[in-house]
């Protein structure tokens, strides 16, 4: 019998849930591996020898154009997702931020960039994963 599946990749990532004074959240409309409009959080890979959170601070930067700080690490997220027919185990490092200054237009990964109301951004993120990170900073800061 032949063996269907090999082991799944592992794949580490950083991102930012960016939060400005007003408690508005910071999104990003990108594409999906089937080319699919997506409303998600900035994220991306580690670099080689960067740390989570430096890869967290370049992904937003790059992504929505955006310098910001880390207020604190939020827990991290695991999901599973397929890509080529390989299994891939996701393993996201959030960072809690808040923005300091606009430095620059997002990257060409990034159709869009949009700040919102928790609720509209609850409303509007297309993973589980996203809207529940934002629903447990809701319900912390709540």
């Amino acid at each position: 019998m032949a063996q269907t599946s090999s082991r799944p990749i592992l794949e580490y990532s950083a991102g930012g849930l960016v939060v400005d004074d007003r408690g508005r959240l910071l999104l990003i409309r990108a594409r999906d591996l089937r080319d699919r409009p997506v409303w998600t959080l900035p994220k991306g890979a580690l670099a080689a020898g960067e740390t989570s959170e430096a890869a967290a601070l370049r992904e937003v930067q790059e992504e929505t154009g955006y310098r910001c700080e880390v207020v604190r690490e939020l827990p991290p997220v695991t999901y599973w997702f397929q890509r080529s027919g390989q299994r891939v185990k996701k393993t996201v490092s959030w960072f809690l931020m808040r923005p300091l200054e606009k430095v620059g237009d997002h990257d060409h990964e990034v159709d869009e960039v949009a700040w919102a109301e928790p609720s509209e951004a609850l409303a509007r993120l297309t993973y589980d994963s996203d809207r529940k990170l934002v629903a447990s900073l809701s319900a912390a800061a709540g």
